[in-house]
């Protein structure tokens, strides 16, 4: 996979579902904690819920107009279980238990060069049938725009702005029903044709009040994969992080140890072990990888040393 791609999808589960990766978890009950931009109106309620998202980087010696942008996102998907026509919490269908809760659908927005494009995702549903009932997935509508400008700074330096607005209709004070409305976990990589990106994290001396001056809102741009990449993450980064070898696949939490997350899910019960597999299609994926490591892929996660630092 390309690295770039697996980094940013990592970032876009990231908290999408927690061990013990079940509907009932304490901590599952309030998630989407990152990366929001959330809708103009429950932002003017709660202003820790930003309906902007902006990012400022450099680009050094090479042409804005073959910079490509792309935004991405999760929306939230609610999922209900229907048994004949009635809305249930929960349905056993063909031997397999079905549960009413949310998942989330990716959304992209691409462009190239300053210029402007709308997010415009109409609101709609699907239909899954089961015996005995149905399993429908709904979605809201979801409005705003990506405006990605270019200003000269000197020296062959240009700052790439790009900013990121939900103006999606919402005037009701409820966090999860604005949820549905909210750009989640969202994040942006831009790609330079030509010329290279400044670190914002450690930029050379000669460009760090140019550096400074760069205005990030909800995010922060990193390198990634050499200077004609960078990333802007809503989680605080360095510069070309990666996914380890070693990783048996997503987690959903890039701040705890694989081994660890791993160890846990196969202590758990029959029990916990049947709810993790019945409350998130993800979740039951990463059981049964998880349950299939060998011995070999087991070992691999206790550790490895990549760098030594040798003194005289």
């Amino acid at each position: 996979m390309d690295p770039v791609r697996a980094i940013a999808d990592a970032l876009l589960y990231e908290g999408y579902l927690l061990w013990p990766y079940r509907r009932s978890a304490t901590k599952n009950r309030r998630r989407w904690t990152f990366g929001g931009v959330f809708p103009r109106g429950h932002s003017e309620r709660h202003p820790d819920g930003a309906w902007t998202m902006r990012t400022e980087c450099l680009l050094e010696s090479g042409n804005p107009a073959r910079v490509q942008v792309s935004v991405r996102f999760l929306q939230v998907v609610a999922r209900q279980v229907l048994a004949g026509s009635e809305p249930v919490d929960e349905l056993v269908a063909g031997g397999e238990r079905h549960l009413s809760w949310d998942e989330a659908v990716e959304r992209e927005v691409t462009l190239e060069g300053p210029c402007r494009a709308p997010v415009a995702v109409p609101g709609g549903s699907a239909r899954e049938p089961l015996p005995g009932g149905a399993i429908v997935r709904s979605w809201e509508a979801l409005e705003g725009a990506v405006d990605v400008r270019a200003e000269p700074v000197g020296g062959g330096i240009v700052r790439i702005a790009v900013e990121i607005t939900n103006t999606t209709p919402w005037d009701v004070d409820d966090r999860e029903e604005a949820l549905r409305r909210t750009f989640c976990s969202t994040h942006t990589v831009l790609r330079a044709a030509t010329g290279e990106f400044v670190s914002q994290t450690d930029p050379p001396e000669r460009l760090r009040a140019a550096a400074a001056a760069c205005r990030n809102e909800g995010t922060w741009p990193v390198l990634v994969d050499g200077r004609r990449v960078m990333l802007s993450s809503p989680i605080i980064l360095e510069d070309h992080p990666r996914i380890a070898l070693e990783s048996p696949g997503d987690l959903f939490d890039g701040g705890e140890i694989d081994q660890l997350l791993v160890l846990n899910i196969l202590s758990l019960t029959d029990e916990e072990k049947a709810e993790m597999r019945d409350s998130d299609p993800r979740a039951r994926e990463i059981l049964e990888r998880t349950e299939t490591l060998t011995p070999e892929q087991l070992m691999r996660l206790h550790g490895t040393i990549r760098e030594f630092g040798l003194t005289r």
